[in-house]
């Protein structure tokens, strides 16, 4: 599967780059870097990163839960090609969700960012665009439904993204979402009509 092999190749690098100060700020996303000094590789590589051992177990654990289910929706749908379309959203995730950033930052050398979030997050609103009122678990405790943590979960990272109070890229979980949502019905516009029939099924 190909969420398995996400999570090893990412476990290992953050590992690596866990013991390797200058690996890890190779590898982490630098929108100047990429910008002026046409590192484009960072584009991708920050999603292999993580600042903690915290960061990348919550990271992977939810990528773990969604993304074998989102997986197994694409084989449904898409055949034979599944397993492409679900690289394609996971890479996609890692883009999109840094577009603001690279605009934004994109003559501070001192902004940096790492982690899988944006990508994980697109994976996360895929599976809830797919399975809306499937439960989700707040905390791994208190079960909401998808669509309802769903909305729930944009506003959040919208709100936080404009007050600026932590060190967590907001944008980014806003962006890679929403594009998770949206990737399904640009491969099949059917998908949205799928998901309107759903959505009084709760």
């Amino acid at each position: 599967m190909i969420t398995w092999l996400i999570i090893g190749t990412t476990a290992a690098v953050s590992f690596l780059a866990f013991q390797n100060v200058a690996l890890m700020e190779k590898l982490q996303f630098n929108a100047a870097q990429i910008v002026h000094r046409k590192q484009y590789y960072r584009l991708i590589s920050h999603a292999f990163v993580h600042v903690s051992w915290t960061h990348l177990i919550v990271n992977m654990l939810v990528l773990f839960f969604f993304g074998r289910n989102v997986e197994n929706y694409f084989s449904y749908f898409f055949g034979n090609k599944g397993e492409f379309y679900f690289v394609i959203l996971y890479l996609g995730g890692m883009l999109v969700s840094n577009v603001w950033s690279l605009i934004k930052h994109q003559n501070d050398y001192y902004y940096n960012a790492v982690g899988a979030s944006g990508a994980v997050s697109a994976v996360l609103f895929t599976f809830i665009f797919l399975d809306p009122w499937e439960k989700l678990y707040l905390f791994a405790i208190i079960p909401i439904p998808g669509i309802v943590f769903g909305v729930g979960y944009l506003i959040y990272s919208y709100q936080m993204s404009k007050r600026k109070m932590d060190n967590v890229a907001h944008d980014a979980h806003f962006l890679g979402a929403v594009f998770g949502f949206v990737f399904p019905i640009i491969l099949n516009p059917e998908l949205f009509k799928r998901f309107i029939e759903l959505l009084p099924n709760f």
